[in-house]
Protein backbone atom coordinates (compact mmCIF):
# COMPACT_ATOMS: atom_id res chain seq x y z
CA UNK A 1 0.00 0.00 0.00
CA UNK A 2 1.07 3.28 -0.69
CA UNK A 3 1.21 5.32 1.91
CA UNK A 4 0.27 9.60 1.48
CA UNK A 5 2.48 12.24 2.79
CA UNK A 6 0.48 14.23 5.26
CA UNK A 7 3.10 17.62 4.55
CA UNK A 8 4.60 19.01 1.81
CA UNK A 9 8.70 18.76 1.40
CA UNK A 10 9.02 21.82 3.49
CA UNK A 11 7.44 20.57 6.13
CA UNK A 12 4.19 22.38 5.81
CA UNK A 13 0.88 20.72 5.94
CA UNK A 14 -0.95 20.93 2.29
CA UNK A 15 -3.47 23.32 1.90
CA UNK A 16 -7.33 21.98 2.34
CA UNK A 17 -9.11 22.24 -1.20
CA UNK A 18 -11.66 24.99 -0.41
CA UNK A 19 -14.31 22.40 -2.35
CA UNK A 20 -13.49 19.61 0.05
CA UNK A 21 -16.85 19.87 2.25
CA UNK A 22 -18.46 17.50 4.87
CA UNK A 23 -20.89 15.37 4.21
CA UNK A 24 -24.39 16.76 5.70
CA UNK A 25 -26.64 13.83 4.73
CA UNK A 26 -27.14 12.38 8.21
CA UNK A 27 -27.50 15.94 9.70
CA UNK A 28 -31.14 16.94 10.93
CA UNK A 29 -32.51 20.51 9.85
CA UNK A 30 -34.83 23.15 11.71
CA UNK A 31 -35.99 26.02 10.29
CA UNK A 32 -37.57 28.66 12.84
CA UNK A 33 -40.10 30.96 10.72
CA UNK A 34 -41.07 27.98 8.35
CA UNK A 35 -44.31 28.86 7.51
CA UNK A 36 -43.11 32.03 5.77
CA UNK A 37 -42.48 32.23 2.26
CA UNK A 38 -38.15 32.24 2.59
CA UNK A 39 -38.73 29.28 5.58
CA UNK A 40 -41.48 27.15 3.65
CA UNK A 41 -39.36 27.39 0.55
CA UNK A 42 -35.05 26.29 1.61
CA UNK A 43 -37.77 23.62 4.30
CA UNK A 44 -39.14 22.31 0.74
CA UNK A 45 -35.63 22.37 -1.26
CA UNK A 46 -33.87 20.52 1.70
CA UNK A 47 -36.56 18.28 1.98
CA UNK A 48 -36.68 17.47 -1.09
CA UNK A 49 -33.03 17.13 -1.28
CA UNK A 50 -33.16 14.16 1.28
CA UNK A 51 -32.24 15.91 3.78
CA UNK A 52 -34.84 15.72 7.36
CA UNK A 53 -36.33 18.96 7.87
CA UNK A 54 -38.53 20.40 10.49
CA UNK A 55 -39.95 23.52 10.47
CA UNK A 56 -41.22 25.28 13.63
CA UNK A 57 -43.40 28.13 14.43
CA UNK A 58 -44.89 29.72 17.57
CA UNK A 59 -48.08 27.55 17.05
CA UNK A 60 -47.16 23.71 16.63
CA UNK A 61 -50.84 23.56 14.64
CA UNK A 62 -49.58 26.25 11.93
CA UNK A 63 -46.16 24.62 11.47
CA UNK A 64 -47.63 21.04 11.04
CA UNK A 65 -50.45 22.40 8.42
CA UNK A 66 -47.34 23.93 6.30
CA UNK A 67 -45.31 20.83 7.17
CA UNK A 68 -48.39 18.82 5.15
CA UNK A 69 -48.62 21.27 2.71
CA UNK A 70 -45.11 21.14 1.90
CA UNK A 71 -44.47 17.62 2.02
CA UNK A 72 -41.31 15.62 1.01
CA UNK A 73 -41.67 14.02 4.67
CA UNK A 74 -41.50 17.38 6.41
CA UNK A 75 -42.19 17.98 10.19
CA UNK A 76 -43.99 20.61 12.07
CA UNK A 77 -43.74 21.53 15.44
CA UNK A 78 -43.60 24.77 17.74
CA UNK A 79 -40.21 26.66 17.92
CA UNK A 80 -38.66 25.08 20.84
CA UNK A 81 -39.37 21.61 19.98
CA UNK A 82 -37.47 22.24 16.03
CA UNK A 83 -34.52 23.81 17.58
CA UNK A 84 -33.82 20.81 20.15
CA UNK A 85 -34.08 18.29 17.61
CA UNK A 86 -32.90 19.81 14.75
CA UNK A 87 -28.85 19.72 14.39
CA UNK A 88 -28.63 22.91 12.21
CA UNK A 89 -31.18 25.66 12.46
CA UNK A 90 -31.95 27.86 9.95
CA UNK A 91 -33.45 31.27 11.39
CA UNK A 92 -36.05 32.82 8.38
CA UNK A 93 -38.08 35.35 10.62
CA UNK A 94 -39.22 38.26 9.83
CA UNK A 95 -36.46 40.67 11.11
CA UNK A 96 -39.07 42.70 13.65
CA UNK A 97 -39.50 39.37 16.02
CA UNK A 98 -35.89 38.18 15.05
CA UNK A 99 -34.22 39.47 18.39
CA UNK A 100 -37.27 38.34 20.64
CA UNK A 101 -37.81 34.69 19.27
CA UNK A 102 -33.62 33.94 19.56
CA UNK A 103 -33.63 35.17 22.91
CA UNK A 104 -36.49 33.84 24.17
CA UNK A 105 -34.50 30.05 22.56
CA UNK A 106 -31.42 30.44 23.65
CA UNK A 107 -31.93 27.52 25.79
CA UNK A 108 -32.86 25.13 22.99
CA UNK A 109 -30.24 26.61 20.57
CA UNK A 110 -27.17 25.90 23.08
CA UNK A 111 -24.55 24.05 21.59
CA UNK A 112 -26.34 23.97 17.98
CA UNK A 113 -25.48 25.52 14.86
CA UNK A 114 -26.98 28.22 13.91
CA UNK A 115 -27.96 29.76 10.50
CA UNK A 116 -29.34 33.17 10.30
CA UNK A 117 -30.26 34.15 7.22
CA UNK A 118 -32.91 37.55 8.16
CA UNK A 119 -32.39 40.40 6.13
CA UNK A 120 -32.88 43.82 8.16
CA UNK A 121 -34.69 46.65 5.56
CA UNK A 122 -37.04 48.67 5.96
CA UNK A 123 -39.60 50.16 2.56
CA UNK A 124 -40.84 53.39 1.86
CA UNK A 125 -42.08 54.91 -1.42
CA UNK A 126 -38.54 54.62 -2.94
CA UNK A 127 -38.26 50.60 -2.09
CA UNK A 128 -36.37 48.88 0.02
CA UNK A 129 -32.98 50.07 1.94
CA UNK A 130 -31.04 48.49 4.66
CA UNK A 131 -31.32 48.55 8.38
CA UNK A 132 -28.69 49.04 10.36
CA UNK A 133 -28.87 46.90 13.57
CA UNK A 134 -26.93 48.03 16.83
CA UNK A 135 -24.62 44.96 16.72
CA UNK A 136 -24.01 45.80 13.08
CA UNK A 137 -25.78 43.04 11.19
CA UNK A 138 -28.92 40.26 12.04
CA UNK A 139 -26.65 37.82 12.46
CA UNK A 140 -23.95 39.77 14.60
CA UNK A 141 -27.13 39.90 16.48
CA UNK A 142 -28.05 36.52 16.65
CA UNK A 143 -24.36 35.46 17.71
CA UNK A 144 -25.25 38.61 20.62
CA UNK A 145 -27.80 36.56 21.68
CA UNK A 146 -26.43 33.00 21.32
CA UNK A 147 -23.38 32.95 23.18
CA UNK A 148 -23.65 29.38 24.08
CA UNK A 149 -24.37 28.41 20.07
CA UNK A 150 -22.47 28.36 16.81
CA UNK A 151 -23.46 31.62 14.35
CA UNK A 152 -23.23 31.67 10.81
CA UNK A 153 -25.02 33.65 8.21
CA UNK A 154 -26.57 32.53 4.97
CA UNK A 155 -28.88 31.78 2.69
CA UNK A 156 -29.91 35.79 2.40
CA UNK A 157 -29.82 36.06 -1.66
CA UNK A 158 -32.56 33.54 -2.52
CA UNK A 159 -35.77 34.00 -3.91
CA UNK A 160 -38.81 32.22 -2.13
CA UNK A 161 -40.93 32.11 -5.25
CA UNK A 162 -37.86 30.18 -7.14
CA UNK A 163 -37.31 28.07 -4.15
CA UNK A 164 -41.29 27.14 -3.44
CA UNK A 165 -41.86 25.93 -7.35
CA UNK A 166 -42.10 22.36 -7.91
CA UNK A 167 -41.12 22.84 -11.41
CA UNK A 168 -37.90 24.36 -11.11
CA UNK A 169 -35.43 21.59 -10.82
CA UNK A 170 -32.45 23.79 -10.38
CA UNK A 171 -31.24 27.11 -8.58
CA UNK A 172 -28.68 28.36 -10.28
CA UNK A 173 -26.99 31.22 -7.60
CA UNK A 174 -24.31 30.98 -5.20
CA UNK A 175 -25.16 31.11 -1.22
CA UNK A 176 -22.51 33.53 0.94
CA UNK A 177 -21.62 32.05 4.00
CA UNK A 178 -20.33 33.98 6.99
CA UNK A 179 -18.84 32.61 10.29
CA UNK A 180 -15.79 32.54 12.87
CA UNK A 181 -15.44 28.75 12.71
CA UNK A 182 -14.08 27.50 9.38
CA UNK A 183 -15.58 24.01 9.93
CA UNK A 184 -19.17 25.10 10.88
CA UNK A 185 -19.00 27.24 7.71
CA UNK A 186 -17.99 24.48 5.40
CA UNK A 187 -20.92 22.46 6.70
CA UNK A 188 -23.35 25.42 5.84
CA UNK A 189 -22.15 25.43 2.61
CA UNK A 190 -22.38 21.69 2.15
CA UNK A 191 -25.64 21.76 2.48
CA UNK A 192 -26.85 24.61 -0.01
CA UNK A 193 -24.80 22.56 -2.03
CA UNK A 194 -27.54 19.97 -1.36
CA UNK A 195 -29.38 21.81 -3.56
CA UNK A 196 -29.23 21.59 -7.11
CA UNK A 197 -27.51 24.16 -8.89
CA UNK A 198 -26.60 26.20 -5.91
CA UNK A 199 -22.82 26.29 -4.36
CA UNK A 200 -21.95 27.42 -0.90
CA UNK A 201 -19.11 30.02 -0.74
CA UNK A 202 -17.10 31.14 2.29
CA UNK A 203 -17.43 34.81 2.33
CA UNK A 204 -15.55 35.53 5.68
CA UNK A 205 -16.25 36.47 9.21
CA UNK A 206 -19.68 37.77 11.37
CA UNK A 207 -17.96 40.97 10.88
CA UNK A 208 -18.96 41.49 6.86
CA UNK A 209 -22.50 40.16 7.59
CA UNK A 210 -24.30 43.37 7.08
CA UNK A 211 -23.45 43.79 3.63
CA UNK A 212 -23.91 40.52 2.48
CA UNK A 213 -27.59 41.21 4.28
CA UNK A 214 -28.01 44.92 2.87
CA UNK A 215 -27.55 43.36 -0.61
CA UNK A 216 -30.80 42.39 -0.39
CA UNK A 217 -32.13 45.65 -0.78
CA UNK A 218 -30.54 46.25 -4.03
CA UNK A 219 -31.81 42.81 -5.48
CA UNK A 220 -35.25 43.59 -4.66
CA UNK A 221 -34.62 46.72 -7.04
CA UNK A 222 -33.59 44.25 -9.63
CA UNK A 223 -35.93 42.63 -9.93
CA UNK A 224 -38.51 44.60 -9.85
CA UNK A 225 -37.01 46.56 -12.83
CA UNK A 226 -36.68 43.31 -14.83
CA UNK A 227 -39.50 41.48 -13.60
CA UNK A 228 -36.95 38.72 -12.28
CA UNK A 229 -35.98 36.95 -9.47
CA UNK A 230 -32.28 37.28 -9.48
CA UNK A 231 -29.61 35.95 -7.00
CA UNK A 232 -26.07 36.09 -6.64
CA UNK A 233 -23.22 34.33 -8.66
CA UNK A 234 -19.44 34.90 -8.11
CA UNK A 235 -16.99 34.37 -11.03
CA UNK A 236 -13.50 32.97 -11.48
CA UNK A 237 -13.90 30.21 -8.44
Amino acid sequence: MTSVASTTADGRAPKKDPWELPDVSGMRVGVLGGTGDQGRGLAYRLARSGMAVTIGSRAAERAQQAAEEIGHGVRGADNAECARESDIVIVAVPWEGHAKTIESLREELAGKLVVDCVNPLGFDKKGAYALVPEEGSAAEQAAALLPESRVTAAFHHLSAVLLSDPEVEEIETDVMVLGEVRADCEIVQALAGRIPGMRGVFAGRLRNAHQVESLVANLISVNRRYKAHAGVRLTDI
